[in-house]
């Protein structure tokens, strides 16, 4: 076995993001945004250990650069969101008021999915967001799918208000499925209007990603489809976001998808119910000081684009709003047990 107290380090992509223009409007937007994530996600902890969730649960806390970068750089509310079990703060993201996703994760009536999906599964048509799933590379086909379905009604039906991108989210272990494969090669015949982003945490629930593929770089397999392969670091938002745009520029101009590799790190276990003993103390010591967030605060700061005041006043509101959706939670009613097969077709 390895030495727990050693890692070896894969070398993250640097961007010199000093360059790139962000106003301050942006540059809060972003960060309001990441914060959110991060304090739902804490929520969400507090309220399994006390018993007000059931089943499993998968926390996205330290890859809210991924969430906010791409999703962010899109058009929230046009464009299409495809996530995995992990999909909490891609619905943020996406939109999906806080006090909705807080209401589906204690299964109530008045959540996104109507209290049927829970924790891993997420959904919401007004968000454009098309679902969270619990099996691993699930999601891919629903989004290139999608993908295509933008692309056949602007170039075919003539509809030329039809130019959509869709973004589909999922983890280094579904890279290794036969649906990443099968899809990458569509998506890249069509030249279909889609961004497939790997958040490679290095982990696929216990099982270290190095150890699991033969090609650990992920954007290299974008080479065998003649499609345009990303590796950025996960964790500097500003980075993703410059990414994200340039590929969503490419998706909406018909040029096709890209494949985006974000390296990134959870910063708890696989899931709450995860005791989390295989990874060592000094790999997420490594991964835990490069917090997103506060590097992004570094950055707004040192660009006299936000103060330390201004800071703290979003994390202070959004601490508010996550705390009064725990109690729009609470005080929602159950699902009516008489509409039990209701939702499963559309009406």
């Amino acid at each position: 076995m390895n030495d727990p107290n050693t890692f070896t380090e894969r070398s993250l992509p640097v961007i010199d993001t000093s360059s790139f223009h962000i106003t301050r409007e942006e540059g809060l937007m972003l960060y309001e945004d990441m914060v959110l994530g991060r304090l739902f996600e804490d929520k969400c902890a507090e309220m399994y250990y006390r018993g007000k969730m059931f089943g499993f649960v998968h926390l996205y806390n330290g890859q809210e650069a991924v969430s906010t970068g791409v999703i962010r750089a899109m058009r929230p509310g046009e464009d299409y969101v495809c996530s995995t079990y992990r999909d909490h703060v891609h619905a943020l993201s996406a939109g999906v008021p806080a006090r909705q996703v807080m209401a589906e994760l204690f299964g109530k009536e008045t959540g996104c999915s109507k209290g049927r999906g829970g924790s891993m599964h997420m959904f919401s048509g007004t968000h454009r967001l098309l679902g969270g799933y619990a099996f691993v590379a699930e999601g891919i086909p629903v989004a290139t799918g999608a993908a295509f379905q933008s692309k056949y009604r602007r170039e075919t039906m003539g509809d030329e208000s039809a130019d959509q991108v869709t973004a589909c989210f999922f983890g280094d272990g579904a890279s290794n499925n036969g649906q990443f494969f099968e899809c990458l090669n569509m998506a890249a015949l069509w030249k279909l209007p889609i961004l497939y982003v790997v958040e490679n945490n290095k982990w696929a629930i216990g099982m270290a990603h190095d150890r699991a593929t033969s090609q650990p770089e992920i954007y290299k397999k974008a080479s065998v489809f003649g499609m345009v392969g990303v590796e950025v670091d996960g964790m500097d938002v500003l980075a993703v976001r410059k990414v994200a745009q340039e590929a969503v520029a490419r998706a909406r101009a018909g040029e096709g998808p890209t494949l985006i590799e974000a390296l990134t790190y959870r910063f708890r276990g696989h899931s709450l119910a995860d005791p989390d003993e295989l990874r060592s103390a000094p790999e997420k010591d490594f991964w835990l000081s490069r917090d997103p967030i506060k590097k992004l605060a570094g950055q707004l700061i040192e660009r006299n684009l936000a103060s330390e005041e201004d800071l703290k006043g979003i994390d202070d509101k959004i601490q508010e709003l996550v705390n009064e959706s725990v109690k729009f939670a609470e005080t929602s009613p159950e699902p009516d047990p008489s509409e039990l097969y209701r939702y499963v077709f559309a009406e």
